[in-house]
Formats: structure tokens, C-alpha cells, sequence
């Protein structure tokens, strides 16, 4: 098990953060369930990324973080911290998983074999 990016730690923290902001931030109603299920999810899949790294955690990661974002409007969560913190989180998430996409080499390798640049 080794890191072959610093966003999979980074994006591990974030789940960290999502499952303790329940309690830190005195979630209530689904925002408690909703957040730390997502919470785990992003923290799943950064350590997947430890273990059989590939492109398929980012992905994971994004619909994660899109989750994250539209949760508090879709379940109304009741303070605004536990939607400032879902939301941070997700774009945070988001992030994170599109530079670690831009930034791999068999990404990229991947993506110009199968989407061929034509010049003018």
C-alpha cells in the first residue's frame, strides 16, 4: 500500500471530516445519516485508491462530491453550517478528483489514445 497522490490523503481527510462534522457541528435529522454515509463513501474510495490504485476512485469520488453538493437542498438540512460543510466538502471532493485525473499519467495516456487531437 503506498500513496501515488497526495489528493487520495487529502480527500481521506475530507471523509474524516465529513463523518466528525456530525457531531462537531451538531448535525441533526438526515443530515447526520446523510453526511457521514458520504463521509465513508469518500473515505472508501481514497483508500481503494491506496490499495488498487486507478481511474475509477476519481469517478466515485466525483459522484461523492455532487451528492455532497445537492444534499442540503435535497433533504433540507436545517443549519447553515451543516450546508456550508456539505457543500465546501463536496467541491472540495470535486476537486480533488478531477486534479488527480488531469495530473495521472495512464489518465492521460488513456484519454489521448481514445480522443485523438486533430490540428486545425
Amino acid at each position: 500500500m503506498r500513496i501515488q497522490h497526495w489528493q487520495d490523503a487529502a480527500s481521506l481527510l475530507v471523509g474524516v471530516w465529513l463523518v466528525l462534522s456530525s457531531f462537531v457541528l451538531g448535525l441533526s435529522g438526515a443530515a447526520v445519516w446523510i453526511t457521514i454515509a458520504l463521509g465513508l463513501g469518500v473515505m472508501l474510495f481514497a483508500v481503494e485508491a491506496f490499495v488498487i490504485p486507478s481511474d475509477l476512485e476519481e469517478w466515485g469520488e466525483m459522484l461523492l462530491g455532487l451528492a455532497l453538493v445537492a444534499a442540503p437542498w435535497s433533504v433540507g438540512y436545517e443549519s447553515a453550517s451543516a450546508t456550508a460543510s456539505s457543500v465546501v466538502s463536496g467541491l472540495l471532493v470535486i476537486l480533488l478528483a478531477v486534479w488527480e485525473l488531469m495530473t495521472d499519467r495512464n489518465f492521460s495516456a488513456w484519454w489521448h489514445d481514445h480522443w485523438p487531437h486533430r490540428a486545425g
